[in-house]
């Protein structure tokens, strides 16, 4: 923890309470998972409040206590080494920076799919143009990386920024119901459906989703504690906040989905667009689509951030290469782990277009990032209820109950990662890819961490 602090030193903090609860609400809230549990029907409410109650709210919980204890940059990185011994740490930071790089990927990948939206029909073929949304995303990464070797001086902008613009679409789609029934454009709108849903693997794979997809992220601001302004307080108060505003955006934008949605086929890329497109018509939708866009593009950078930040802890641990800790005398970045994720995260954008259709490719980019955070979790969760003594006796008691809880969910996320919840070329090849990409990655975890620079015998 001594040579962690002191590496630390070189970091700037940048960022204060407001800028977290924005990033808080940036990192958690998107916008496909309203389209995802709109899956659902009527029991997606239901679904909402199991999932807030099974694995957000113990996340909240966990977070907040950890957080109070050890606010140091890395994050989770830092509490499952604290926990369970540096190996455990560093196959779970693994798991976490391979998620975010694979959901950060997600995110851009969404940006062809909303402009396609936003022009109208006759842009229907741009997700799918194997040239066209390759070149928007590359430009989209290329701003993004150059934000991110600036610092998050700059960097906290956008994402504030794309905060905003989430919260501003939002609003807007939690009022269109409203709207339309005052007009008479639709004869009924029910904000908090209620139906008992059916048990099947199907609905289990799209709670899977919600849960360790769509209601994750509280830990991950974690990551910048050491960039963070009075982060054992502000962090916990950050997600206190932003709790609240997360849950209501999430099932009454679900519903607004569903008013106009019902019955047709959800895009579950661009959910949002098509329902604000059904609602407003081609007049106003694109600016509500474009805001959509902003919010990509400063996730995707929000993310981005945090997972250069874990190679770089690595480093002052040994763990890896000391070339992913340097860090921009000026800035305070670690630049060359910024550049190396950069080219990677365009690799994997590419490979995941290959012989799929672009929904495919979402969701096989969706779901292995759901897996390896679900491993994540599991190592999170883990750590009230089996960590290290002298850590686990400086939590208190009652918080084993969620941790059980937030492991549990965390489990079953993971086992029922194959299934797939959109049409694919091949449902076993699907299952195949997704449990190979695991096995592979982890594998891989391991042969890094015993073949570490600071090896000893």
């Amino acid at each position: 923890m001594d040579s962690q602090t002191a590496e630390s030193r070189g970091l700037h903090r940048e960022l204060g309470l407001t800028d977290l609860v924005l990033a808080q609400v940036l990192n958690v809230v998107g916008s496909s998972w309203v389209g995802i549990a709109a899956r659902l029907g009527r029991a997606h409410t239901v679904f909402w409040l199991a999932a807030m109650a099974l694995f957000y709210l113990p996340l909240a919980a966990v977070v907040v206590w950890l957080n109070r204890l050890m606010p140091l940059e890395g994050g989770l990185y830092q509490w499952a080494k604290a926990g369970f011994g540096e190996m455990a740490g560093f196959l779970t930071a693994w798991n976490l920076w391979f998620y975010a790089v694979v959901s950060a990927a997600s995110i851009l990948f969404v940006i062809p799919t909303d402009i396609s939206f936003m022009i109208g029909p006759g842009a229907a073929w741009l997700p799918g143009n194997k040239l066209a949304a390759p070149a928007l995303i590359g430009v989209a990464m290329a701003v993004i990386t150059l934000v991110a070797i600036h610092g998050l001086d700059v960097a906290k902008w956008l994402h504030n920024s794309g905060s905003v613009m989430i919260l501003a679409a939002y609003v807007i789609l939690l009022g269109l119901p409203v709207w339309a029934l005052v007009r008479g454009a639709i004869p009924h709108y029910d904000p908090l459906p209620w139906a008992w849903p059916k048990l099947n693997s199907y609905n289990l794979a799209v709670f899977g989703q919600m849960s360790v997809g769509g209601l994750s992220g509280f830990e991950y601001v974690a990551i910048l504690a050491g960039e963070c302004r009075k982060p054992e307080k502000t962090i916990g108060r950050s997600v206190v906040i932003a709790t609240p505003i997360i849950a209501l955006m999430f099932i009454l934008g679900t519903s607004s989905v569903l008013a106009f949605l019902s019955g047709q086929e959800i895009n579950v890329i661009g959910p949002i667009p098509q329902t604000m497109r059904a609602a407003m018509g081609p007049g106003m939708a694109p600016f509500a689509i474009l805001l959509l866009l902003g919010r990509a593009i400063a996730a995707a950078s929000l993310l981005f951030t945090g997972l250069t930040r874990l190679p770089m802890t690595a480093g002052w641990d040994r763990l890896v290469p000391a070339w992913f800790s340097h860090l921009d005398p000026r800035r305070g970045t670690p630049v060359h782990s910024i550049l190396f994720t950069a080219a990677l995260m365009m690799a994997l954008i590419l490979l995941s277009m290959l012989g799929v259709r672009e929904q495919e490719a979402s969701q096989l980019l969706t779901v292995a990032a759901t897996a390896h955070y679900a491993i994540a979790y599991a190592a999170l969760f883990a750590i009230p209820l089996f960590g290290a003594r002298a850590l686990a006796s400086r939590l208190p008691a009652w918080l084993k109950f969620p941790a059980a809880a937030g492991l549990f969910t965390s489990l079953v996320s993971l086992a029922i990662t194959v299934r797939p919840i959109v049409d694919v070329v091949s449902r076993t090849a699907y299952a195949a890819k997704i449990c190979t990409v695991v096995a592979i990655v982890n594998g891989l975890g391991i042969v890094i961490y015993r073949a570490r620079p600071g090896r000893v015998g």
